[in-house]
């Protein structure tokens, strides 16, 4: 996965010509009578204060995260006031940009106005009608810890500046608490035991990492204010983390549950995918049983005595050593870029390689890998970072074993090619080329992790293996992408039964093990993070939707189609909606799937 800001933290644009004011000003303009280039000037200025006035305005983390640096000491309103005047400067926005007319705009640019409208308008659910910020104790822990995280992560600055950022933005974490203990509402009993399990390494961060981070200061008096305000940060987290346990934890009896109307909306906003719930699940069957017999026919040919599932555990034991796992995706990098350039599957934009390191610790409980890109916007600071969970130390050795299981030989390239090469980064490296700025600020997970997901089963089909590896290898590491790809399946299935067909976390965590081939301890994360995340289907549902395009792409272009030729023009439309690609490249309205 690709570490995404969250509704409430994401990345937004600069200004720019303010002199249209008065145009967007009126609700009932049109292009006749703005003119030619009328709408378009319209609509490129009310992007601008959309997002200076909306979104970097009640996400401040944002602008950090996408390398604008006026926005480091500020921090999110986390008041239900807050809220409210979010919801109405969105829905404000929503008509100022639905009155611009899409037939007065051209094809690129009409794209941009309506992903930019789908954007809003989920917003707009999540804040009213799906209500995180009433009912997950997460989004409080978590949230002011990836806004210290923003300023921690990256040299964008001289350290001593940085850290007068950091104390801006921990002098107001303890109203933070001090909200949530007003606002959540009985929440769901999962999301308040994940804020639970989540807290002792968000105040961990608070203790270890971030004075670690900070330790070059040279500005005296900087550093004494700081131990005041991290301190005050320490002490408000274990206050929140005492009073969830005693107070909210009892009374944590809400569904987590959004129901088939929401579901649906949803998708449709954040996807731009209005495919019926019970089509969607069709389809991922059929794709997940295709994967199922693919796996036990090379299962079968490894060891023609064992079962799948026996094969599938003799797999898990086959992995790096924990200390070792880090290596084992550096030198994986060299092979893959190779590969691309000698097979010309896509243009690599750039020589330079992302950094790994280990997870974040607020980020451990609900991922195993992620790629962390630089914004959009930042010029002092441009590495990417490929985190990778490792073990925790007083883990069991059952524990570390089930965790490693998730890294076998198999795992580790697909992992490596989702998340480095040709996957998120490689997409990453584009952004530059990218025909807009909202297409480089607002993503669909379909794209993103659609693409990164696609290339694991594409860079197989094209040929590609670790150097060196034999017969038995080569089938092992086709099985472990096949593993990946159950996985993908089985979110697909659980994410739409859990929300919308009734289904237990119980029968989730059942399904991911029996059905997507996972670890119980596998099954018990991938279900926790469904409860919130509920549309993680996005990863199969996105790899579905380039398939069909390339196919199509392909069948119109005859003789003229190159794979390299598609993936570069399929990186060309930035992160948005298959369904905007297909209209790029097909000029067309055929179905996404």
């Amino acid at each position: 996965m690709v570490r995404m800001i969250l509704p409430r933290m994401r990345t937004a644009i600069a200004a720019i010509t303010v002199g249209l004011c008065t145009l967007a000003a009126s609700s009932t303009v049109t292009a006749q009578r703005l003119g030619p280039d009328g709408a378009t000037q319209t609509f490129n200025f009310l992007v601008d204060t959309y997002f200076d006035e909306v979104y970097f305005h009640f996400s401040p983390t944002a602008g950090t995260s996408a390398g604008l640096h006026q926005y480091d000491t500020q921090l999110e309103d986390y008041s239900a006031a807050g809220i409210q005047k979010e919801i109405a400067a969105l829905h404000q926005y929503e008509t100022k940009v639905s009155a611009v007319p899409a037939d007065g705009l051209d094809a690129s640019v009409a794209g941009d106005r309506e992903i930019l409208l789908n954007s809003i308008r989920s917003q707009v659910l999540s804040l009213e009608t799906i209500r995180m910020w009433q009912r997950n104790p997460d989004n409080y822990s978590s949230g002011v810890t990836a806004s210290v995280f923003t300023i921690m992560e990256r040299p964008y600055a001289p350290v001593n500046t940085r850290l007068r950022a950091a104390i801006a933005r921990e002098k107001q974490m303890p109203q933070v608490f001090a909200e949530a203990r007003k606002n959540l509402q009985n929440p769901p009993k999962i999301y308040t035991e994940i804020a639970l399990e989540q807290v002792d390494g968000n105040i961990s961060f608070f203790e270890h990492d971030v004075p670690l981070a900070f330790a070059d200061a040279t500005d005296a008096a900087a550093k004494a204010e700081f131990a005041k305000t991290n301190a005050a940060v320490v002490d408000a987290l274990k206050s929140y983390a005492a009073w969830m346990k005693t107070d909210l934890l009892p009374r944590s009896n809400g569904d987590f549950r959004f129901g088939a109307d929401t579901y649906r909306k949803k998708l449709l906003y954040d996807e731009m995918v209005d495919t019926p719930l019970d089509k969607l699940l069709a389809v991922n069957d059929v794709n997940m049983k295709a994967n199922q017999a693919e796996f036990a026919r090379i299962a079968k040919e490894l060891d023609p005595t064992k079962t799948p599932t026996e094969v599938l555990a003799q797999l898990a034991t086959i992995h790096p050593a924990p200390d070792k796992l880090l290596d084992a995706f550096r030198d994986s990098f060299t092979a893959e870029i190779a590969f691309i350039q000698s097979h010309h599957i896509i243009t690599l934009p750039s020589d330079v390689r992302p950094v790994l390191e280990e997870t974040p610790p607020f980020e451990r409980a609900t991922t195993s890998a992620s790629m962390d890109p630089p914004g959009p916007f930042e010029k002092n600071s441009t590495k990417a970072l490929f985190n990778v969970t490792l073990p925790e130390k007083g883990w069991t050795p059952e524990h570390i074993a089930e965790h490693m299981a998730e890294f076998n030989v198999g795992t580790v390239v697909s992992t490596s090619i989702h998340e480095a090469y040709p996957g998120h980064y490689v997409q990453f490296l584009w952004q530059d080329q990218f025909p807009s700025k909202i297409r480089k600020l607002l993503g669909a997970s379909t794209n993103i992790e659609g693409w990164a997901h696609y290339c694991e089963q594409m860079m197989l089909d094209e040929g590609y293996q670790t150097p060196g590896a034999d017969e038995r290898t080569r089938k092992l590491i086709r099985l472990g992408q096949l593993q990946d790809a159950l996985l993908r399946n089985a979110r697909f299935a659980v994410g739409i039964k859990m929300h919308t067909e009734g289904w237990t976390t119980e029968q989730a965590e059942k399904y991911f093990v029996t059905e997507g081939y996972q670890s119980p301890s596998v099954g018990k994360m991938e279900t926790k993070r469904g409860t919130a995340d509920a549309t993680y289907l996005y990863y199969t549902l996105g790899k579905l939707e380039i398939l069909k395009l390339r196919a199509d792409v392909k069948k119109k272009q005859g003789a003229a189609f190159t794979l390299q030729g598609f993936h570069d023009a399929l990186m060309k439309q930035g992160f948005v909606p298959i369904k905007i690609v297909r209209q790029a490249m097909l000029h067309d309205g055929s179905p996404v799937l």
